[in-house]
């Protein structure tokens, strides 16, 4: 059975439940009906049509699962498309919540979500202040619920390219790393084209004359948008310390190649006066200092010495070695 829960409030508490009929349901004043199903099916949806009066359009979106954030009116009705995320590994999940909102009723159908609607059903149930307020409450609250479980999830990938950013201070990238880095980078990317849509539908509930929707719910929803744009702000700011994060690697790798070839270069020079001093020597010309100097083979070889541990000192103090 996918239908999760489908009760009857009035006046902002739980009445009764409320079955499946093929028949349409008529609620009198204070009351509405809030129904959550997962993954339903066509009966069930086709049975709920004949209830609330939905639109098939709204409907066949509904059972399709796959639509971008977005709210569509029919009528006296508004179908709301919210996109839930979570994170498997590096990856992230997504989800679709799509909710039918009434005078009289919400219905909200999920899809693939890793969060269920029981606890904010529970904490709702714990305000029949707020509650009676009626379908525009509720949509606010799920809308709400869905937000929050960004916040953690973008918590929880800066924290592991902040221990990447650390890692690079102490050592070079593995190529398994950089790849990761990168497959990061493409997921903080698309999670982005979901945040701007998830903006303007909150957006266009704070600030549009919509049906459903009452002027004392605005201040409810203009809540919800001020959450989507601090996590916008924060996936900014992470994908910035990912490019950041490859950046520096680079910049630290090129320093450490750079300082590898100074000292390359000055062991080369200073190698190059034994081995010019050796050549010289070693071309068998018949006039040679220590062929006839009884000093002349120490005093080459001190001036090699003394030449060597010249430039040895002099590349020391310039940081070269």
């Amino acid at each position: 059975m996918t239908i999760v829960a489908s009760y009857l409030y009035r006046n902002g508490k739980r009445a009764e439940e409320v079955p499946l009929v093929n028949e349409p349901f008529a609620a009198t004043e204070g009351e509405f009906v809030w129904i959550g199903l997962t993954d339903p099916t066509s009966e069930e949806m086709a049975s709920l049509q004949t209830m609330f009066g939905l639109h098939s359009l709204a409907v066949e979106d509904a059972i399709n699962g796959k639509q971008v954030p977005k709210v569509d009116v029919y009528g006296e009705q508004l179908f709301v498309v919210a996109k839930t995320a979570h994170l498997e590994g590096d990856k992230i999940a997504y989800g679709e919540t799509c909710m039918f909102v009434g005078r009289n009723h919400l219905i909200s159908v999920r899809h693939g979500s890793a969060r269920s609607h029981k606890e904010l059903r529970h904490q709702l149930e714990q305000s029949p202040k707020l509650l009676v307020h009626g379908p525009d409450y509720v949509l606010h609250g799920i809308l709400d619920f869905i937000v929050d479980g960004y916040l953690p999830m973008v918590e929880t990938l800066e924290d592991k390219v902040l221990d990447m950013e650390r890692h690079v201070l102490v050592s070079f990238l593995q190529p398994e790393q950089i790849r990761r880095i990168f497959r990061m980078r493409r997921q903080v990317i698309k999670f982005q084209r979901i945040l701007g849509p998830m903006a303007e539908v909150v957006g266009k509930l704070s600030h549009l004359e919509l049906p459903c929707v009452d002027d004392n719910a605005r201040p409810f929803f203009k809540d919800v948008y001020d959450h989507v744009r601090r996590v916008e702000n924060l996936v900014g700011g992470l994908r910035d310390i990912m490019t950041s994060v490859f950046e520096a690697s680079n910049l630290l790798e090129q320093q450490r190649q750079g300082a590898i070839t100074r000292q390359l270069a000055a062991w080369a020079a200073i190698l190059a006066v034994p081995t010019a001093i050796a050549g010289i020597y070693g071309m068998n010309f018949e006039h040679m200092p220590e062929l006839k100097s009884e000093y002349g083979y120490p005093a080459v070889i001190g001036v090699i010495i003394t030449l060597c541990a010249t430039l040895y000192y002099r590349f020391r103090k310039t940081g070269w070695l």
